[in-house]
């Protein structure tokens, strides 16, 4: 559990709305949000540098929706909470609501609003390549992630040498994994990748066949999820050593989502067999 700093109905006056009239003549608008965080430290210590300071967020959120116009109150939300995530670094998670209670509606009503939780996730991923400079790859796809404003890099396993899997006559695979929060969903963090990966020349020619650079997401939160394009957990992780053994440095204890085993534990099942 969090601790939870509660901002409730900040009065802003801005230009946000469908109709021409409301984004030319502006309305008020009521913010509130519920930033969650570890006050701890700023506790015990009495220190504000050691918490969000609740007015700098008011002034943020006043300035940002005056300077930003959206037509939904769906996307004002959705990048204020953005916004806010990426410039106050110890809310890690928030739960923000816009209130409009002039909206342009012929019938008597309160308010109308849109509520959302966002917050920064956890994912770790899978990094190998088996052609050209492969190391010079694996670091170009890490400095990418480090530069992305919406992507943190915590921490990069060592790299190891591994054969190729799944049968295809190629080169020794360099691989390794890296630990990212961001505040992404798992679908725009795969886009992420695969521009990553296309920067890096990648070719989807042959199936488990040689690459420039191969990411792929492996475990997000606790998150079970399945498409036509991302199975998270990654379907197939727990039969690869190459996957496991950069892993076990990161994430030894975490446990599978499905299988209801760790790391360390999937790794030793898959050396027995």
């Amino acid at each position: 559990m969090m601790d939870e700093i509660r901002i409730r109905r900040l009065e802003i006056f801005a230009h946000h709305g469908v109709y021409a009239e409301e984004t030319q003549n502006g309305q008020f608008f009521y913010v509130n949000a519920t930033l969650y965080t570890n006050t701890v430290a700023a506790g015990k210590s009495d220190d504000l540098t050691l918490s969000t300071n609740y007015g700098d967020v008011c002034l943020f959120i006043d300035r940002w929706m005056k300077e930003n116009t959206y037509k939904l109150l769906e996307a004002a939300a959705e990048h204020l909470a953005e916004a806010l995530l990426l410039r106050f670094p110890l809310i890690r998670e928030l739960d923000l609501e816009i209130e409009k209670p002039n909206a342009p509606i012929p019938l008597p009503f309160a308010s109308v609003s849109v509520k959302i939780h966002r917050g920064w996730h956890r994912a770790y991923l899978a990094v190998g390549s088996n052609m050209g400079d492969k190391k010079a790859y694996i670091e170009g796809a890490v400095k990418s992630l480090e530069d992305h404003p919406q992507i943190q890099v915590v921490k990069v396993s060592d790299m190891i040498e591994t054969k190729p899997y799944g049968g295809v006559e190629q080169d020794m695979f360099l691989n390794g994994a890296i630990a990212v929060d961001t505040v992404f969903c798992p679908e725009d963090l795969l886009e992420v990748l695969h521009e990553t990966e296309n920067a890096a020349g990648r070719k989807r020619t042959i199936h488990w066949g040689p690459r420039t650079l191969d990411l792929d997401i492996i475990f997000y939160d606790d998150l079970v999820y399945e498409d036509e394009n991302l199975t998270i957990p990654h379907m197939d992780m727990q039969n690869r050593m190459f996957v496991l053994e950069p892993l076990m440095q990161l994430c030894p204890g975490y446990r599978h989502p499905v299988f209801g085993k760790t790391v360390s534990e999937l790794r030793d099942r898959l050396a027995d067999r």
